[in-house]
């Protein structure tokens, strides 16, 4: 039987696996890219951070950058609208050692959006590619040459499709994988991606394609892979609160099989998760940063409303614990 998962090789980094974590703002932090590891996934990203922010020393950038105690490889996601920023930036990572590079081209929201980073860069493509050359000119002066990757859209709207010119001058300034999520900025993450536009750049370009947009199970996976011909995929929205996407899609990828993961099981991964991140940032803190994961991991069991609804109330790993029962679980 053929099989969609295998591994892949970006530049000079050579990953085990195809099943990647998605950067996305708010969750993919370090802890959560541990949880993502322990759990299948052959590769994460950070949230994306601010150059600008980055070379300037705000604690708050710097505190995105750090790696985790995942034992994989790892890539930080830059963004910004001016070429000398991602350069400055960029040349600070050495000594965080990312094992890869990445520049966002993608984000539509308003407040990345409106200093012409994110996805306004592909309503300037000339600029794109100043930025991109100067990510991959600080890899090869300061990180050893790391392999540097782009994460692009469609276009801005329906009128101006432009992923094959972007991806084009992309390879021009020697990037060595490019990730596509086929939606305009205008859909934002409404509608549905096209994944036809992966197929087409994966008959263009070639270099390592990463496909994303709407994966959600292992079927979404083995789906995207057919249809697509995509080096890797990179789940995002699919991934909050279910990291056993991975183990899950590797599995179904590679014989067929598609297991089920318990309540209890998930519940004990949610707990080292809160455990894992109250290390890091304080109990209060990870208390309250984690009712939304804790909605996610327990989306679509039963009595799961009545649950969340008393969990966005809970102050204290105690609580928690009391809420869930957690002695009844799993001791």
């Amino acid at each position: 039987m053929e099989t969609y998962y295998h591994p892949v090789k970006i530049g000079d980094l050579e990953l085990a696996g195809n099943l990647f974590l998605a950067p996305m703002a708010g969750y993919t932090d370090r802890v959560y890219r541990t949880i993502c590891r322990e759990n299948g996934a052959d590769f994460s990203f950070t949230e994306l951070v601010s150059a600008e922010g980055l070379f300037r020393g705000g604690k708050a950038s710097i505190k995105l950058i750090e790696k985790g105690e995942e034992a994989g490889p790892y890539a930080i996601q830059l963004f910004g609208h001016e070429p000398e920023s991602i350069y400055k930036a960029a040349i600070g990572l050495s000594p965080y050692k990312p094992d890869m590079l990445d520049i966002n081209c993608g984000c539509p929201v308003p407040k990345v959006v409106k200093h012409g980073a994110g996805s306004a860069l592909m309503k300037n493509p000339a600029l794109l590619g100043k930025i991109l050359e100067s990510a991959v000119r600080a890899s090869e002066e300061a990180l050893g040459n790391i392999p540097v990757s782009v994460k692009i859209r469609s276009g801005w709207d329906s009128q101006s499709i432009n992923y094959r010119e972007c991806a084009k001058i992309a390879c021009e300034e020697g990037v060595k994988m490019i990730s596509l999520h086929p939606r305009t900025r205008s859909q934002f993450y409404g509608g549905k991606s096209d994944w036809l536009h992966i197929a087409d750049l994966v008959s263009r370009i070639n270099i390592p394609i990463t496909g994303s947009g709407d994966l959600y199970n292992p079927m979404d996976a083995e789906k995207m892979f057919k249809e697509t011909g995509c080096d890797a995929i990179m789940f995002a929205r699919g991934a909050i609160g279910n990291p056993f996407i991975f183990s899950v899609a590797k599995e179904y990828l590679l014989n067929g099989s598609l297991s089920e993961i318990s309540f209890p099981e998930k519940i004990k991964t949610a707990m080292r998760h809160m455990e894992l991140l109250a290390a890091d940032i304080g109990e209060k803190a990870a208390c309250k940063e984690m009712r939304k994961f804790f909605a996610a991991y327990t989306k679509g069991e039963k009595g799961s409303a009545s649950l969340r609804n008393r969990i966005v109330k809970a102050e204290t790993i105690d609580e928690y614990k009391r809420i869930l029962g957690i002695e009844c679980i799993y001791g």
